[in-house]
């Protein structure tokens, strides 16, 4: 510390001789200089000696009559100036010991004097937090309370009640209205109550667990939700509490809101994950693409008695076409004439395979047969292919008759008109003529209102647009399935078109307020499914929990039921049924980690099967 400040360790340290002076000025003056000192990590009340007992002057005057003073005197007539300067003097002093109680050497100090445990009783007692002085001063003596708590032991529930801190601290925060008061009591209690021998002190109708109860929604305020969700766990991690609170009004809305802080502290984002694999797919209508073109009946006939090779020449013009981009092979050439042919040869000269292949590059000059070297070696002739049919022949097939009209397909709507009436309306010689179309009911028509009437049969020129988000293609259950089928709803279902699934995930750990209301949810979940097998056990397989005593023990089938275990079993039931109403609200919570996501997964499990 720097020259100047008077912190030398010797008993006639200036600051110490004018705290004990008695003269307000010096007092001011020193208190001033403690206050500034007092954040500085360096500050040791050892290290003045005398400086201690000198602090707790002031704020053990304030407590033993001083807020009583205070208080008259501002009742009637404004506060005298000696009064108040008294007052802040022990603000100021109880500001140093709170601040300086930081530390942990200092808190060692503090928690082995009588000094400390007396003002703190006293204050806690006696003053009521109905002014700003006394909340002021009872904030400071609370967190004074806090940074020495965790090593005390309190003293046997039946102790004098001056002795005990915890029914100031649980009215406190069960009833006051200050916020920074309600958090530094609710994290003294839970510091308190950390400590297994004071757990004894715990009372299933806590003032402090309505509040905590009561702040949970409070989700936007983190520190006080953090605070509450820190005394929840704390007080349901002693078991005869846990119990006792599966009988609480509130335990299905308490349930419910520790699952809703989990949700309210979650970070998703969108992650989209990429399927592997293969989509086979084929037209959707074969029409779209056209039909390989098989020889009819009237070509055959036609051809059959040409002489080679002008029929070989013919043939070849029907079966296939001119396609740069392709091949065939000479084999298949050669098999496609032989099935048709070869088989009337003995009436009907056929040629051989050599002057098959040689005629075509009669029919098609730009094509050339070749042979690719391999291995194997293969023969083919490019620039030739298949033909095709043209793509929506079967639209133009004439259905007069009541479909019976054998006549081949036609190629345009007009040439289905000229059809329809020459061979069908002009040679019926009735006046009245009737349509026979497929199953159309209408008419009988005049010979020259039928005419209007078969227009409205004709199919378009153009095939029907798709919609807009229709795809031309069908997805394939697996590489090679038939297609067309007769009837397509036996089809298997096919693998998703869509390469990718998008689903919510975590961005981060979960925060601290929500991993501790994952705690008290875990710990209810405990009890609730104690007797009934699935709850987890604290063993090699599975994780137990700090505070959290598992008492696990045979029962002779002829013990009677005391009333105790009758409301345990009550009690278990609820604490079911309870997990069964905020089984869809666990579903939506999401964890990085996969041993907490696991215990997630388990509770909305056996809420699915234990809501009743």
């Amino acid at each position: 510390m720097r020259v100047g400040w008077y912190t030398e360790p010797y008993p006639n340290n200036r600051m110490v001789l004018a705290l004990k002076s008695g003269i307000d000025s010096e007092i001011s003056w020193a208190l001033e200089r403690l206050c500034r000192l007092c954040h500085n990590e360096q500050f040791i009340l050892q290290a003045l000696p005398g400086l201690t007992e000198a602090l707790f002057e002031w704020p053990s005057w304030y407590v033993k009559g001083g807020y009583e003073r205070l208080q008259g005197e501002a009742a009637l007539f404004a506060t005298s100036d000696d009064l108040s300067q008294w007052t802040r003097h022990a603000l100021e002093c109880m500001f140093i010991l709170r601040n300086a109680s930081c530390n942990s050497a200092n808190a060692q100090e503090l928690v082995g004097r009588r000094t400390t445990q007396e003002l703190i009783l006293l204050a806690l007692h006696r003053l009521k937090p109905d002014n700003d002085t006394n909340v002021q001063f009872l904030l400071d003596i609370v967190d004074l309370l806090q940074s020495i708590s965790s090593t005390s032991v309190l003293p046997p529930p039946g102790s004098h009640m001056y002795a005990n801190p915890v029914p100031p601290l649980l009215e406190i925060a069960g009833t006051s209205t200050d916020r920074a008061l309600i958090l530094s009591a609710m994290e003294t209690l839970h510091l308190l109550f950390s400590n297994p021998p004071n757990a004894v002190h715990l009372t299933p109708n806590s003032l402090a667990l309505s509040a905590a109860i009561r702040y949970l929604p409070l989700v936007n305020d983190k520190p006080l939700v953090a605070a509450s969700l820190n005394y929840l766990y704390t007080h349901l991690s002693h078991p005869p509490m846990t119990r006792a609170f599966f009988l609480c009004p509130d335990l299905k809305s308490t349930l419910r809101l520790l699952v809703l802080v989990m949700l309210a502290e979650q970070e998703e984002e969108m992650v989209s994950l990429e399927i592997p694999g293969r989509i086979f797919t084929a037209p959707a209508r074969e029409d779209l693409a056209g039909k390989i073109h098989e020889l009819t009946q009237e070509e055959f006939d036609r051809l059959l008695p040409m002489q080679e090779p002008q029929r070989c020449y013919e043939w070849m013009k029907i079966m296939f076409q001119t396609d740069e981009a392709d091949e065939l092979t000479q084999v298949e050439f050669w098999n496609l004439y032989k099935d048709v042919f070869a088989v009337h040869q003995e009436q009907y000269y056929a040629l051989p395979a050599s002057e098959v292949i040689k005629n075509v590059t009669i029919v098609f000059p730009s094509a050339m047969a070749m042979v690719l070297q391999g291995p194997p070696q293969r023969f083919v002739v490019r620039g030739v292919s298949r033909r095709r049919d043209k793509p929506g022949a079967s639209r133009f097939q004439c259905r007069w008759d009541r479909g019976q009209c054998s006549h081949p397909h036609l190629t345009s709507p007009g040439e289905m008109y000229e059809h329809i009436l020459e061979s069908h309306v002009n040679s019926q010689l009735e006046p009245k003529i009737p349509c026979t179309w497929a199953s159309c009911t209408r008419g009988p028509f005049s010979r020259t209102h039928i005419r209007g009437h078969i227009l409205t049969h004709l199919p378009t020129e153009q095939h029907p647009p798709l919609h807009a988000g229709q795809d031309t293609n069908i997805t394939l259950p697996y590489e090679g399935f038939p297609h067309p089928v007769p009837d397509p709803t036996t089809r298997p279902i096919p693998p998703l078109r869509s390469a990718h699934i998008t689903y919510p995930a975590p961005t981060k750990e979960p925060s601290s307020s929500a991993l501790t209301a994952l705690l008290c949810v875990r710990v209810l979940y405990r009890a609730s499914f104690a007797s009934s097998g699935a709850a987890p056990r604290a063993d090699e397989d599975h994780f137990g929990f700090p505070g959290v005593i598992e008492e696990v023990g045979e029962k002779e089938g002829d013990e009677e039921v005391s009333a105790d275990t009758a409301n345990d079993l009550e009690g278990e039931l609820l604490g079911r049924k309870a997990f069964g109403t905020v089984r869809y609200l666990l579903e939506g919570v999401r964890m990085r980690d996969e041993t907490l996501m696991g215990w997630i997964s388990e509770m909305v499990h056996a809420g699915l099967s234990h809501t009743t």
